[in-house]
């Protein structure tokens, strides 16, 4: 009984962080993703790229503001 509440424990915190992997990883993908926006941009000065930068920092801010109020 008791290797069996063991095994299921395993299994439920093996399962647990397969999950959180992969929704750290689909995170990390979607940063990227505006990131690499932004690398491929051509601003027109250092102003147009600041501003591009403060909108996916902004972004970051609004959805860590999002998850907090969730917990």
């Amino acid at each position: 009984m008791e290797r069996d509440r063991q095994a299921l424990i395993k299994d439920l915190q093996n399962r647990f962080e397969k999950i959180n992997r992969e929704s750290e990883i689909s995170i990390l993908e979607h940063w990227k993703g505006q990131l690499d926006r932004l690398a491929c941009a051509k601003p027109e000065g250092v102003a147009a790229l600041q501003m591009q930068i403060k909108k996916v920092a902004d972004m970051m801010a609004n959805r860590i503001g999002y998850l907090k109020k969730q917990t």
